[in-house]
């Protein structure tokens, strides 16, 4: 039985991780501190012996007993609600976590991927972003925090490949949805599920023209998986390539919660908000043989019904 550690275990994506690979047969050792993670999000796991939970802030030395084939980085505030405010924790996880995590996949001879994320392009001139593409980032913006945290991330874990023949992989996360969203994490797809659940205002910053590509979290996690046990080190884009205006995103969560009282209110955008999010995933096609496969109406229906259960009206 492989055993697998995941940090964030108890966050969204976590979460989904621990379902997939105890599901494989793994036993996976959940760790998560639980700054913006929820025990909720794994509870029907603590009965399982394939499973276990270390309380745990990764920005600390980490020690987990035992062998470990797999180290899977998950730990980091991940909204912009989230590492605006709670920036040095942000920088520290992304920086001082990964260094500690790098070390343990060193002392236990394990493979370790790493999490980062499109905000590694920053507000991004070329469009779609390739994995050679190396940013349009400013360092010392409010999204700083986050960028150059995942920024780091991967460096040292470059340094750590080269340097000592580490097993690395390096996923780069795009906009991703489903069950086990935070209701109030600030991210598009809650947030205007939240709202017009409760018949308030979708807010669109700017005047909604900017995109994103949305990818449904199985999706992701089937990509997360296979890059996990594939033989590439170098990053690779796992998103959905198709493209949609946050306006038009708005008007179909609108047309799907049919809540009459709910509409769009328009907000200045953000500084450094990115205009264009769309993921080239030419190269997981080519070396993981993947793509996504659930389409947004059918992602949307899901995580729908999810929401229904959780938002207070």
């Amino acid at each position: 039985m492989k055993r697998v550690l995941i940090t964030g275990a108890a966050g969204f994506l976590g979460s989904h991780l621990c379902d997939r690979f105890i599901k494989e047969g793994c036993h996976v050792i959940g760790m998560d501190n639980l700054i913006t993670g929820n025990l909720a999000n794994i509870e029907h796991l603590f009965p399982l012996n394939e499973f276990e939970y270390y309380h745990h802030d990764v920005s600390k030395f980490v020690h987990v007993p035992g062998e470990l084939d797999y180290i899977l980085h998950f730990a980091s505030p991940a909204s912009p609600i989230d590492y605006l405010q709670m920036p040095i924790q942000t920088l520290k996880v992304g920086s001082l976590g990964t260094h500690n995590l790098l070390g343990l996949a060193k002392e236990k001879n394990s493979r370790l991927l790493i999490a980062s994320t499109s905000e590694v392009y920053g507000d991004p001139l070329e469009h779609p972003q390739t994995e050679e593409y190396w940013g349009n980032v400013n360092p010392i913006g409010p999204r700083g925090v986050y960028d150059e945290a995942k920024r780091f991330q991967e460096a040292i874990t470059m340094a750590y490949h080269t340097y000592h023949g580490l097993e690395t992989r390096m996923v780069r996360i795009f906009n991703t949805y489903g069950p086990r969203m935070r209701v109030d994490d600030g991210r598009v797809l809650p947030a205007f599920f939240s709202q017009a659940s409760r018949g308030e205002g979708l807010t669109v910053f700017g005047d909604g023209s900017q995109t994103r590509s949305f990818c449904y979290v199985d999706d992701l996690v089937e990509g997360i998986y296979r890059l996990l046990l594939s033989d590439y080190h170098m990053p690779v884009n796992i998103g959905n390539p198709h493209e949609v205006t946050i306006k038009e995103f708005g008007e179909e969560v609108l047309e799907m919660v049919g809540n009459p009282a709910a509409k769009l209110i328009y907000k200045n955008l953000p500084q450094d908000d990115p205009k264009r999010r769309r993921p080239n995933i030419s190269k997981a096609k080519e070396v993981l043989d993947w793509e996504p496969t659930i389409s947004r109406a059918e992602g949307m229906r899901r995580t729908y019904e999810y929401f229904k259960k959780v938002v207070t009206v």
